[in-house]
């Protein structure tokens, strides 16, 4: 097919100050204020409520309750069909505890399927928790069902203005979340905004490494109140990515752990997880797959700490082929980068994702969804970049020189993003195999890059299915690095990789996937983070996948 060409404009990134911060917060003080910077009495329901990992019959509920003694409390939870409770249908018990950060956890499992529900928290004391509204996953045929899909949130570089503009929302049935739900990283990152993390109360000033850490993290993350309503409103999936631990990390470390100053990285890894379960209304299973009726799977991936092995380093390969770098890069190539050993998952959760496929496409469900985190279609770095770069811009010989690699090794085949599936592309042909022997109509939701990007992705020369790939909510993109033209920098990426069809490089947002029998339409929705409060829609691009091509068309 003719590939769509398409990107907003958008203006280079200004200097901000605190001052400016100030002044656009300044739409509802009060409304954007978190509550740890309130003058107001803290609420013992200090984070409002959340729903999430929902099945036809059951749905965890969440909450988080801090008694006036700040000792252990049991608390009532009860479900009804009604806003007014007349109706109630579930009651409970949950404990909230010092040693779970008084997070509260609830699973009724006596729900009908497909059916919108109330919940709330009571307490002893006689407060009430804000009123939550959930569903449960839909039963036997289904016409359509309607997606939000985010992720990557970074507290410090701009607002969560996608959450508050889903949260107004009456047309989503679940929302997921792909990762970078949190950064773990210190608050004076490149990107940050002067005063942001002072102004939002993020906490705490270091990069998070204890369990503490990362508890304050999540806390802090979670008094903005335009996630804290997308939450009430709406179920949610949530995995993690690499900032819930740290920055590119695999199952035995990270790139951005130093055991000699921050421990083991077990303790460590083990402290964000569990941090992670404390905070998100999720059980404690790293991956698995939900029925959509007879529409759909969904099966949500871990990538992460599981099975994924550790990242390659180019540089070193090329490095060492001094006198031929050329030849050291193919030697890499057919090498340790195609090593069959290498995975991104581990062999068990391969099977068990392959049973799945072959299983679902047996049952007669339509499509196969792959909610995950990096992205799995292949990219490449175009060999004419100067449109990256605007007229004020200061480009180091190093940096252009780097650039000048990567589109020589992307010409041979060799990919940049190690990080991603294009660094495991045996563990990709399996995936994509197994899609195939299943004869699956796949579609891949993957975030992580901050960026929008739509794939067709092909096995064997064959098509296999399609990637949507969403960008950050808040988190900058290639934004970051190059300032010139969006739509010339989009423009030299679609021409030099195959498999990509579109992209945008430059906005923020979320995406609507919408699933019905015969077709699935997404819309990315951009609207506006780095500097103001707002929830208008700058713009949207929509493309779809008709059932059987197993690839993107115009939308």
């Amino acid at each position: 097919m003719t590939k769509k060409k398409f990107a907003l404009p958008s203006s280079a990134l200004p200097a901000i100050s605190r001052r400016s911060l100030l002044r656009a917060s300044a739409i509802s003080p009060t409304l954007f204020m978190p509550r740890s910077l309130s003058a107001a009495p803290q609420p013992a329901f200090t984070h409002s409520v959340a729903s999430g990992d929902p099945e036809q019959r059951s749905v965890t509920l969440w909450t988080r309750y801090v008694s006036p003694d700040a000792e252990p409390a049991w608390l009532q939870v009860e479900v009804a069909e009604d806003e007014q409770f007349k109706r109630i249908v579930s009651r409970t018990s949950a404990l909230s505890t010092p040693g779970k950060d008084f997070c509260v956890h609830a699973r009724p499992d006596n729900l009908q399927p497909g059916n919108w529900y109330y919940y709330r928290f009571r307490a002893d004391t006689g407060e009430v928790s804000p009123i939550g509204r959930t569903r449960t996953l839909p039963e036997g045929p289904l016409n359509q069902f309607r997606i939000g899909v985010f992720s990557c949130a970074n507290a410090t570089s701009g607002w969560f203005n996608a959450y508050a503009h889903a949260a107004a929302r009456d047309d989503l049935d679940l929302l997921v979340h792909l990762g970078d739900y949190i950064y773990e990283s210190t608050l004076g990152r490149s990107d940050a905004l002067e005063g942001m993390a002072e102004l939002r109360g993020i906490e705490p000033a270091h990069e998070a490494v204890s369990l503490s850490d990362y508890r304050k993290r999540y806390a802090s993350y979670r008094a903005d109140l335009g996630l804290q309503e997308l939450h009430r409103r709406f179920p949610i999936i949530v995995m993690w990515d690499d900032h819930e631990t740290v920055n590119n990390s695999w199952t035995d470390g990270a790139a951005n752990h130093d055991p000699a100053t921050e421990g083991r990285w077990k303790d460590r890894m083990a402290a964000g997880v569990r941090a992670f379960q404390e905070w998100l209304p999720m059980r404690s299973k790293p991956y698995n797959q939900y029925q959509l009726g007879d529409l759909a799977t969904l099966f949500r991936l871990e990538t992460r700490l599981i099975g994924r092995s550790e990242q390659l380093d180019l540089r070193d390969a090329i490095r060492g082929g001094k006198k031929d770098p050329a030849a050291a890069a193919i030697a890499f190539r057919d090498g340790p980068l195609n090593d069959p050993a290498r995975t991104m998952m581990g062999a068990e959760q391969e099977q068990w994702l392959a049973d799945g496929l072959t299983t679902s496409t047996a049952s007669g469900r339509k499509w196969q969804i792959l909610a995950q985190q990096v992205i799995m279609g292949q990219s490449r770095m175009p060999a004419d970049f100067s449109a990256f770069f605007g007229p004020d811009d200061r480009v180091s010989a190093k940096k252009l020189e780097e650039m000048k690699v990567s589109a020589r090794l992307s010409a041979i085949d060799v990919p940049y993003h190690m990080d991603r599936w294009e660094g495991y592309p045996a563990a990709r042909r399996r995936l994509l195999q197994a899609s195939q022997e299943a004869n699956a109509d796949l579609v891949v939701l993957s975030g992580d890059s901050h960026n929008a990007w739509a794939f067709d992705l092909e096995h064997e020369g064959q098509p296999v299915g399609v990637e949507l790939a969403v960008q950050g909510v808040s988190s900058l993109g290639m934004d970051k690095r190059f300032h010139g033209d969006p739509i010339a920098i989009a423009e030299r990426f679609v021409d030099a990789s195959p498999d990509l069809v579109w992209c945008d490089t430059s906005q923020r947002g979320y995406m609507v996937l919408d699933v019905q029998a015969d077709r699935i339409s997404n819309e990315w929705l951009f609207i506006p983070s780095r500097i103001a409060r707002t929830v208008e829609v700058s713009g949207t691009h929509r493309m779809q996948i008709a059932r059987g091509t197993r690839k993107l068309a115009a939308g």
